[in-house]
Protein backbone atom coordinates (compact mmCIF):
# COMPACT_ATOMS: atom_id res chain seq x y z
CA UNK A 1 0.00 0.00 0.00
CA UNK A 2 1.35 3.43 -0.94
CA UNK A 3 1.99 5.54 2.14
CA UNK A 4 -0.63 8.33 2.34
CA UNK A 5 0.46 11.79 3.40
CA UNK A 6 -2.82 13.73 3.69
CA UNK A 7 -5.20 13.10 6.61
CA UNK A 8 -8.87 12.68 5.73
CA UNK A 9 -11.22 14.84 7.78
CA UNK A 10 -14.91 15.40 8.43
CA UNK A 11 -17.55 13.66 6.33
CA UNK A 12 -14.85 12.39 4.00
CA UNK A 13 -13.76 10.04 6.80
CA UNK A 14 -17.26 8.55 6.81
CA UNK A 15 -17.18 8.25 3.02
CA UNK A 16 -13.73 6.61 3.16
CA UNK A 17 -14.91 4.12 5.78
CA UNK A 18 -18.00 3.33 3.73
CA UNK A 19 -15.83 2.57 0.71
CA UNK A 20 -13.37 0.50 2.76
CA UNK A 21 -16.21 -1.59 4.18
CA UNK A 22 -17.71 -2.24 0.75
CA UNK A 23 -17.25 -5.90 -0.32
CA UNK A 24 -14.43 -6.33 -2.81
CA UNK A 25 -12.74 -2.98 -2.11
CA UNK A 26 -9.19 -3.84 -1.07
CA UNK A 27 -6.34 -1.41 -0.40
CA UNK A 28 -5.31 -1.19 -4.04
CA UNK A 29 -8.82 -0.63 -5.38
CA UNK A 30 -9.53 1.91 -2.65
CA UNK A 31 -6.43 3.88 -3.58
CA UNK A 32 -7.35 3.75 -7.27
CA UNK A 33 -10.91 4.84 -6.54
CA UNK A 34 -9.80 7.90 -4.60
CA UNK A 35 -7.16 8.83 -7.19
CA UNK A 36 -9.65 8.56 -10.03
CA UNK A 37 -12.59 10.20 -8.23
CA UNK A 38 -10.52 12.78 -6.29
CA UNK A 39 -12.34 12.21 -2.97
CA UNK A 40 -14.00 9.27 -1.19
CA UNK A 41 -17.40 10.94 -1.48
CA UNK A 42 -16.73 11.43 -5.16
CA UNK A 43 -16.31 7.69 -5.57
CA UNK A 44 -19.62 7.05 -3.80
CA UNK A 45 -21.48 9.39 -6.14
CA UNK A 46 -19.71 8.47 -9.39
CA UNK A 47 -21.74 6.91 -12.26
CA UNK A 48 -21.44 3.15 -12.60
CA UNK A 49 -19.92 3.44 -16.07
CA UNK A 50 -17.17 5.69 -14.67
CA UNK A 51 -16.47 3.34 -11.76
CA UNK A 52 -15.97 0.48 -14.22
CA UNK A 53 -13.05 2.39 -15.76
CA UNK A 54 -11.11 2.52 -12.46
CA UNK A 55 -7.96 0.34 -12.68
CA UNK A 56 -8.33 -3.17 -11.20
CA UNK A 57 -12.07 -2.63 -10.75
CA UNK A 58 -14.25 -5.66 -11.45
CA UNK A 59 -17.81 -5.08 -12.62
CA UNK A 60 -19.25 -6.68 -9.48
CA UNK A 61 -17.14 -4.46 -7.22
CA UNK A 62 -18.03 -1.37 -9.23
CA UNK A 63 -21.69 -2.23 -8.71
CA UNK A 64 -21.13 -2.65 -4.97
CA UNK A 65 -19.46 0.77 -4.76
CA UNK A 66 -22.27 2.32 -6.78
CA UNK A 67 -24.85 0.83 -4.40
CA UNK A 68 -22.96 1.76 -1.20
CA UNK A 69 -24.59 4.33 1.07
CA UNK A 70 -23.02 6.69 3.59
CA UNK A 71 -25.48 5.36 6.16
CA UNK A 72 -23.20 2.35 6.54
CA UNK A 73 -20.26 4.48 7.62
CA UNK A 74 -22.42 6.58 9.94
CA UNK A 75 -23.89 3.49 11.58
CA UNK A 76 -20.45 1.98 12.20
CA UNK A 77 -19.16 5.26 13.64
CA UNK A 78 -22.17 5.46 15.97
CA UNK A 79 -21.47 1.90 17.15
CA UNK A 80 -17.82 2.82 17.62
CA UNK A 81 -18.70 5.82 19.77
CA UNK A 82 -20.98 3.67 21.95
CA UNK A 83 -18.13 1.30 22.86
CA UNK A 84 -15.62 4.13 23.34
CA UNK A 85 -13.42 3.38 20.35
CA UNK A 86 -11.94 5.49 17.60
CA UNK A 87 -11.24 5.16 13.89
CA UNK A 88 -7.67 5.19 12.58
CA UNK A 89 -7.10 5.86 8.88
CA UNK A 90 -3.79 5.50 7.00
CA UNK A 91 -3.42 9.27 6.62
CA UNK A 92 -3.71 9.86 10.37
CA UNK A 93 -0.43 10.68 12.17
CA UNK A 94 -1.12 7.95 14.74
CA UNK A 95 -1.76 5.19 12.19
CA UNK A 96 1.08 2.63 12.49
CA UNK A 97 3.26 3.21 9.46
CA UNK A 98 4.81 -0.26 9.81
CA UNK A 99 1.53 -1.68 8.50
CA UNK A 100 1.86 0.05 5.11
CA UNK A 101 4.00 -2.85 3.85
CA UNK A 102 1.74 -5.62 5.17
CA UNK A 103 -0.12 -7.65 2.54
CA UNK A 104 -3.00 -7.14 2.30
CA UNK A 105 -2.59 -3.75 3.91
CA UNK A 106 -5.30 -2.71 6.38
CA UNK A 107 -7.28 0.24 5.05
CA UNK A 108 -8.51 1.27 8.51
CA UNK A 109 -8.31 0.17 12.13
CA UNK A 110 -10.69 0.47 15.06
CA UNK A 111 -8.89 1.18 18.32
CA UNK A 112 -9.61 1.46 22.02
CA UNK A 113 -7.11 2.40 24.70
CA UNK A 114 -3.63 3.88 24.72
CA UNK A 115 -3.03 4.96 21.11
CA UNK A 116 0.46 6.18 22.04
CA UNK A 117 1.63 2.58 22.30
CA UNK A 118 1.62 2.39 18.50
CA UNK A 119 4.64 4.70 18.41
CA UNK A 120 6.83 2.45 20.57
CA UNK A 121 9.00 -0.55 19.58
CA UNK A 122 7.01 -3.78 19.82
CA UNK A 123 7.47 -7.54 19.99
CA UNK A 124 4.83 -10.14 19.13
CA UNK A 125 4.63 -12.96 21.68
CA UNK A 126 2.35 -15.83 20.71
CA UNK A 127 1.83 -19.44 21.64
CA UNK A 128 -0.44 -22.36 22.29
CA UNK A 129 -3.91 -22.10 23.80
CA UNK A 130 -3.31 -25.45 25.52
CA UNK A 131 0.11 -24.70 26.95
CA UNK A 132 2.26 -26.37 29.58
CA UNK A 133 3.38 -24.88 32.89
CA UNK A 134 6.85 -24.50 31.36
CA UNK A 135 5.40 -22.48 28.50
CA UNK A 136 3.47 -20.21 30.86
CA UNK A 137 6.52 -19.55 33.03
CA UNK A 138 8.74 -18.71 30.08
CA UNK A 139 6.06 -16.58 28.41
CA UNK A 140 5.44 -14.62 31.60
CA UNK A 141 9.14 -13.97 32.14
CA UNK A 142 9.83 -12.91 28.56
CA UNK A 143 6.71 -10.73 28.19
CA UNK A 144 7.19 -9.13 31.60
CA UNK A 145 10.88 -8.53 31.00
CA UNK A 146 10.30 -7.04 27.54
CA UNK A 147 7.55 -4.75 28.83
CA UNK A 148 9.65 -3.64 31.81
CA UNK A 149 12.46 -2.78 29.38
CA UNK A 150 10.14 -0.56 27.34
CA UNK A 151 9.11 -2.90 24.51
CA UNK A 152 5.37 -3.13 23.84
CA UNK A 153 4.05 -6.70 23.85
CA UNK A 154 1.66 -7.54 20.99
CA UNK A 155 -0.51 -10.66 20.96
CA UNK A 156 -3.89 -11.92 19.85
CA UNK A 157 -6.07 -11.86 23.01
CA UNK A 158 -6.69 -15.61 22.71
CA UNK A 159 -6.86 -17.86 25.74
CA UNK A 160 -3.62 -19.55 26.73
CA UNK A 161 -0.23 -17.98 26.13
CA UNK A 162 -1.64 -14.90 24.37
CA UNK A 163 -3.46 -14.03 27.59
CA UNK A 164 -0.37 -14.85 29.68
CA UNK A 165 1.73 -12.46 27.57
CA UNK A 166 -0.78 -9.60 27.88
CA UNK A 167 -1.20 -10.05 31.64
CA UNK A 168 2.57 -10.23 32.23
CA UNK A 169 3.22 -7.09 30.20
CA UNK A 170 0.60 -5.10 32.10
CA UNK A 171 1.72 -6.46 35.47
CA UNK A 172 5.27 -5.31 34.69
CA UNK A 173 3.99 -1.77 34.21
CA UNK A 174 4.61 -1.85 30.46
CA UNK A 175 2.43 -1.61 27.38
CA UNK A 176 0.51 -4.28 25.52
CA UNK A 177 -1.49 -4.31 22.27
CA UNK A 178 -4.18 -6.90 21.64
CA UNK A 179 -5.23 -7.52 18.05
CA UNK A 180 -8.76 -8.90 17.97
CA UNK A 181 -10.41 -11.31 15.57
CA UNK A 182 -13.75 -9.69 16.37
CA UNK A 183 -15.17 -6.20 16.79
CA UNK A 184 -14.70 -3.90 19.76
CA UNK A 185 -17.33 -4.53 22.41
CA UNK A 186 -17.24 -8.30 21.82
CA UNK A 187 -15.42 -10.27 24.50
CA UNK A 188 -14.04 -13.44 22.96
CA UNK A 189 -13.23 -15.78 24.52
CA UNK A 190 -15.45 -15.11 27.53
CA UNK A 191 -12.64 -16.27 29.85
CA UNK A 192 -10.73 -13.11 28.89
CA UNK A 193 -13.38 -10.71 30.26
CA UNK A 194 -11.07 -9.36 32.97
CA UNK A 195 -8.16 -9.08 30.54
CA UNK A 196 -10.36 -7.19 28.07
CA UNK A 197 -11.25 -4.70 30.80
CA UNK A 198 -7.58 -4.18 31.64
CA UNK A 199 -6.51 -3.83 28.02
CA UNK A 200 -9.08 -1.20 27.16
CA UNK A 201 -7.68 1.11 29.86
CA UNK A 202 -4.04 0.10 30.42
CA UNK A 203 -3.26 -1.34 26.99
CA UNK A 204 -4.60 -0.98 23.46
CA UNK A 205 -7.11 -3.05 21.49
CA UNK A 206 -7.02 -3.03 17.68
CA UNK A 207 -9.22 -4.68 15.07
CA UNK A 208 -10.40 -4.46 11.48
CA UNK A 209 -13.83 -5.86 12.39
CA UNK A 210 -16.64 -3.32 12.89
CA UNK A 211 -17.81 -2.80 16.48
CA UNK A 212 -20.01 -5.62 17.74
CA UNK A 213 -19.02 -8.09 15.02
CA UNK A 214 -18.61 -11.68 16.22
CA UNK A 215 -15.63 -13.76 15.08
CA UNK A 216 -15.99 -15.26 11.62
CA UNK A 217 -14.26 -18.10 9.83
CA UNK A 218 -10.85 -16.79 8.86
CA UNK A 219 -10.94 -13.83 11.27
CA UNK A 220 -8.06 -15.06 13.39
CA UNK A 221 -5.61 -16.01 10.62
CA UNK A 222 -6.39 -12.62 9.03
CA UNK A 223 -5.55 -10.69 12.20
CA UNK A 224 -2.22 -12.55 12.55
CA UNK A 225 -0.65 -10.50 9.76
CA UNK A 226 -1.31 -7.36 11.83
CA UNK A 227 0.19 -8.92 14.96
CA UNK A 228 3.36 -9.68 13.02
CA UNK A 229 3.25 -6.37 11.18
CA UNK A 230 3.22 -4.26 14.34
CA UNK A 231 6.27 -6.02 15.78
CA UNK A 232 9.96 -5.91 14.96
CA UNK A 233 10.31 -9.54 16.05
CA UNK A 234 7.91 -12.41 16.73
CA UNK A 235 8.47 -14.85 19.59
CA UNK A 236 6.77 -18.27 19.52
CA UNK A 237 6.78 -19.78 23.00
CA UNK A 238 4.93 -23.07 22.41
CA UNK A 239 3.06 -24.24 19.32
CA UNK A 240 1.60 -27.56 18.33
CA UNK A 241 1.37 -28.61 14.68
CA UNK A 242 -1.22 -26.42 12.95
CA UNK A 243 -1.16 -23.81 15.70
CA UNK A 244 -2.25 -20.26 14.90
CA UNK A 245 1.04 -19.12 16.43
CA UNK A 246 2.83 -20.72 13.49
CA UNK A 247 0.64 -18.71 11.10
CA UNK A 248 1.83 -15.56 12.85
CA UNK A 249 5.44 -16.75 12.57
CA UNK A 250 5.01 -17.36 8.83
CA UNK A 251 3.47 -13.90 8.43
CA UNK A 252 6.50 -12.41 10.17
CA UNK A 253 8.87 -14.33 7.90
CA UNK A 254 6.93 -13.18 4.82
CA UNK A 255 7.31 -9.60 6.05
CA UNK A 256 11.06 -10.02 6.52
CA UNK A 257 10.86 -9.87 10.32
CA UNK A 258 12.88 -11.82 12.89
CA UNK A 259 11.31 -14.96 14.35
CA UNK A 260 12.51 -16.43 17.65
CA UNK A 261 11.36 -19.72 19.14
CA UNK A 262 11.61 -21.13 22.64
CA UNK A 263 13.09 -24.66 22.60
CA UNK A 264 10.97 -27.39 24.17
CA UNK A 265 11.08 -31.08 24.91
CA UNK A 266 11.16 -33.24 21.80
CA UNK A 267 8.34 -35.38 23.21
CA UNK A 268 6.09 -32.42 24.08
CA UNK A 269 3.23 -31.93 21.56
CA UNK A 270 3.16 -28.18 22.29
CA UNK A 271 6.82 -27.84 21.35
CA UNK A 272 6.69 -29.63 18.00
CA UNK A 273 6.03 -26.38 16.14
CA UNK A 274 8.68 -24.34 17.94
CA UNK A 275 11.32 -27.04 17.58
CA UNK A 276 10.59 -27.25 13.85
CA UNK A 277 10.95 -23.49 13.59
CA UNK A 278 14.39 -23.83 15.19
CA UNK A 279 15.30 -26.65 12.82
CA UNK A 280 14.28 -24.49 9.87
CA UNK A 281 16.36 -21.49 10.91
CA UNK A 282 14.46 -19.49 13.53
CA UNK A 283 16.63 -17.94 16.22
CA UNK A 284 16.56 -19.72 19.61
CA UNK A 285 15.31 -17.66 22.54
CA UNK A 286 17.25 -18.83 25.58
CA UNK A 287 17.15 -15.66 27.66
CA UNK A 288 15.76 -12.14 27.52
CA UNK A 289 18.92 -10.73 25.97
CA UNK A 290 18.32 -12.86 22.87
CA UNK A 291 15.23 -10.72 22.34
CA UNK A 292 16.31 -7.33 23.65
CA UNK A 293 19.49 -7.34 21.56
CA UNK A 294 17.15 -6.58 18.67
CA UNK A 295 15.95 -3.41 20.46
CA UNK A 296 19.11 -1.38 21.11
CA UNK A 297 17.07 1.78 21.75
CA UNK A 298 15.39 0.49 24.93
CA UNK A 299 16.81 0.54 28.43
CA UNK A 300 16.73 -2.71 30.36
CA UNK A 301 15.11 -2.71 33.74
CA UNK A 302 18.27 -4.50 34.78
CA UNK A 303 21.19 -6.43 33.39
CA UNK A 304 20.42 -9.67 35.19
CA UNK A 305 23.96 -10.96 34.70
CA UNK A 306 25.59 -7.92 36.33
CA UNK A 307 26.49 -8.49 39.99
CA UNK A 308 27.16 -4.77 40.47
CA UNK A 309 25.01 -3.73 43.43
CA UNK A 310 24.23 -0.44 41.66
CA UNK A 311 21.90 -2.32 39.29
CA UNK A 312 18.50 -3.65 40.46
CA UNK A 313 19.59 -7.25 39.86
CA UNK A 314 22.81 -6.67 41.77
CA UNK A 315 20.82 -5.16 44.62
CA UNK A 316 18.57 -8.23 44.67
CA UNK A 317 21.57 -10.54 44.89
CA UNK A 318 23.03 -8.45 47.70
CA UNK A 319 19.73 -8.63 49.61
CA UNK A 320 19.38 -12.38 49.15
CA UNK A 321 22.88 -13.02 50.47
CA UNK A 322 21.42 -12.20 53.89
CA UNK A 323 18.64 -14.74 53.40
CA UNK A 324 15.38 -15.32 51.52
CA UNK A 325 13.10 -12.34 50.86
CA UNK A 326 9.52 -11.99 49.66
CA UNK A 327 8.89 -10.20 46.36
CA UNK A 328 7.02 -7.28 47.95
CA UNK A 329 9.90 -6.74 50.39
CA UNK A 330 12.34 -6.66 47.49
CA UNK A 331 10.06 -4.23 45.63
CA UNK A 332 9.88 -1.93 48.65
CA UNK A 333 13.67 -1.90 48.98
CA UNK A 334 14.23 -1.24 45.26
CA UNK A 335 11.36 1.28 45.15
CA UNK A 336 10.02 -0.34 42.00
CA UNK A 337 6.42 -1.48 41.32
CA UNK A 338 5.92 -5.07 42.41
CA UNK A 339 5.00 -6.08 38.84
CA UNK A 340 8.35 -4.87 37.50
CA UNK A 341 10.23 -6.65 40.28
CA UNK A 342 8.36 -9.88 39.58
CA UNK A 343 9.36 -9.57 35.92
CA UNK A 344 12.99 -9.02 36.94
CA UNK A 345 12.90 -11.98 39.33
CA UNK A 346 11.40 -14.14 36.59
CA UNK A 347 14.27 -13.28 34.28
CA UNK A 348 16.83 -13.93 37.00
CA UNK A 349 15.16 -17.26 37.78
CA UNK A 350 15.41 -18.37 34.15
CA UNK A 351 19.10 -17.46 34.19
CA UNK A 352 19.66 -19.45 37.37
CA UNK A 353 20.53 -16.43 39.52
CA UNK A 354 17.65 -16.83 42.00
CA UNK A 355 15.30 -19.58 43.10
CA UNK A 356 11.60 -19.09 43.81
CA UNK A 357 10.24 -20.59 47.03
CA UNK A 358 6.61 -20.93 48.18
CA UNK A 359 4.77 -17.68 48.89
CA UNK A 360 6.60 -15.56 46.28
CA UNK A 361 9.76 -15.85 48.35
CA UNK A 362 13.13 -15.82 46.59
CA UNK A 363 16.60 -16.97 47.58
CA UNK A 364 19.97 -17.45 45.96
CA UNK A 365 20.81 -20.86 44.54
CA UNK A 366 22.53 -22.97 47.19
CA UNK A 367 25.96 -22.83 45.49
CA UNK A 368 25.85 -19.04 45.03
CA UNK A 369 24.66 -18.51 48.62
CA UNK A 370 27.49 -20.64 49.95
CA UNK A 371 30.02 -18.78 47.83
CA UNK A 372 28.73 -15.41 49.06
Amino acid sequence: MQEPDIPIEGEERIAYLTLALTPGVNASRLRNLIQKCITPSGALTAPLAFLETVPEMKATVAQSVHDAKMELGHRVMDDLARVGGQLLLPGDPVFPRVLFTVEPAPTYLFAMGRIELLARPAVAIVGSRDHTRYGAEVCEAIAGGAAAAGVVVVSGMARGLDAVAHHAALAAGGGSIGVLGCGLGVIYPESNRMLYSLMRTDGLLLTEAPPGERPKKGSFPKRNRIIAGLARATVVVEAAVGSGALITANEALDQGKDVLAVPGGVTSPTSVGTNRLLRDGAAPLLDLEDLLSRYPEVNLLADATDPDASTPSGAVIAMLKAGPRQADEIAATLRFPTGQVLALLGIMEIQGLVVQRPGLTYSLPRARFAAG
